[in-house]
């Protein structure tokens, strides 16, 4: 049985104060991390705050990292400067990073290892753009960001890490694939994951459904066969609903 996951993605949201109350309003209202991985991911300025402060039931992880260790690279955050701050998460190859600031599928393989080697989970995104799953390529274009993104990953250590399946046409959007839509991709890419390193990995991975999740959706999702989780944006904002994510998801 893989554990549950419910990540929420604040994107740029929440000033210091903001994210302090949200903690604060979850702490101990969450269930136990023996029953679920409670995440969330926010902006980098604040995550030292987080993690002082999230409880035991709740893990903070970072939005975005570069794969180099130092250097050259103004405004970028390092995986060995994240590391310091406590996080165990990172979201890696999310659609806008993609689309606004160059991320490739070589780069999130970059990204991973060095996540790996300063001890960081990553969660790896992939998804297609409307246009991809209108014309009946949804399968190639996962294929290809899965296998660049793993390319050299040893087996051993997909236990560290989670993908997380987000259509770009449903983020944000209010638009949802159906849970069924959304379960054939995710064991899509559990195949693919069965294809390049077993099937006893294929079923250890956790796969996550990301895209307008909400309250109203999450139950019926999480029923799904292939899916583990979610990744959430706009309804891991506010705390109560955050809270009965979490509650739903197991």
């Amino acid at each position: 049985m893989r554990k549950p996951v419910m990540a929420g993605n604040w994107k740029m949201n929440k000033t210091r104060d903001e994210a302090l109350e949200f903690i604060y309003a979850v702490s101990d209202k969450l269930p136990s991390s023996d029953k679920l991985d409670s995440i969330i991911c926010a902006p980098a300025i604040i995550l030292r705050d987080l993690v002082k402060r999230k409880g035991s039931a709740l893990k903070i992880g970072a939005q975005n990292v570069h794969y180099a260790e130092s250097g050259a690279f103004t405004g970028e955050i390092s995986p060995a400067m994240l590391s310091t701050t406590g996080v165990d998460y990172v979201i890696l190859g999310h659609s806008e990073r993609r689309a606004y600031y160059n991320e490739t599928d070589e780069t999130v393989n970059l990204k991973i290892k060095a996540c790996l080697n300063n001890e960081l989970k990553p969660i790896v995104c992939c998804g297609e753009s409307l246009e991809e799953r209108e014309n009946g390529s949804t399968h190639a274009v996962l294929e290809r960001q899965i296998t660049l993104a793993f390319e050299e990953i040893k087996p051993t250590d997909l236990a560290n890490i989670i993908i997380a399946y987000e259509p770009i046409w449903a983020i944000g959007t209010g638009k949802v694939a159906s849970a069924e839509m959304a379960d054939e991709a995710c064991g899509f890419i559990r195949s693919l994951i069965r294809k390049q390193y077993g099937a006893v990995y294929a079923e250890e991975i956790r796969i996550l459904y990301g895209g307008s999740v909400s309250t109203k959706s999450v139950s019926e999702l999480m029923a799904q066969p292939n899916i583990d989780g979610g990744l959430v944006g706009g309804a891991s904002l506010k705390a109560d609903s955050f809270i009965e994510l979490c509650e739903k998801a197991i």
